[in-house]
């Protein structure tokens, strides 16, 4: 399953990258794209486990970027 999302307030490149590292390394995640230009996320992850792998995920742009919101 893939998702897009809209982010809030991501405000560097390097954090973006740094996010995506991060979300890829999760348990579910199939692949991750995190792009500063045009602040959307793309999550490609199993379905079942979607929203517990999303809560994963907000917790992950929390640390890297605390003042980044991730509009669902």
């Amino acid at each position: 399953m893939k998702k897009k999302f809209k982010l809030q307030d991501l405000d560097c490149a390097n954090c973006a990258a740094k996010m995506e590292e991060a979300i890829k390394k999760i348990s579910g995640v199939n692949d991750a794209v995190v792009s500063f230009m045009t602040q959307k996320m793309t999550i490609e992850a199993d379905e079942e486990d979607f929203d517990e792998i999303m809560e994963q995920v907000k917790a992950v742009c929390a640390k890297v970027e605390p003042d980044c919101k991730i509009l669902l």
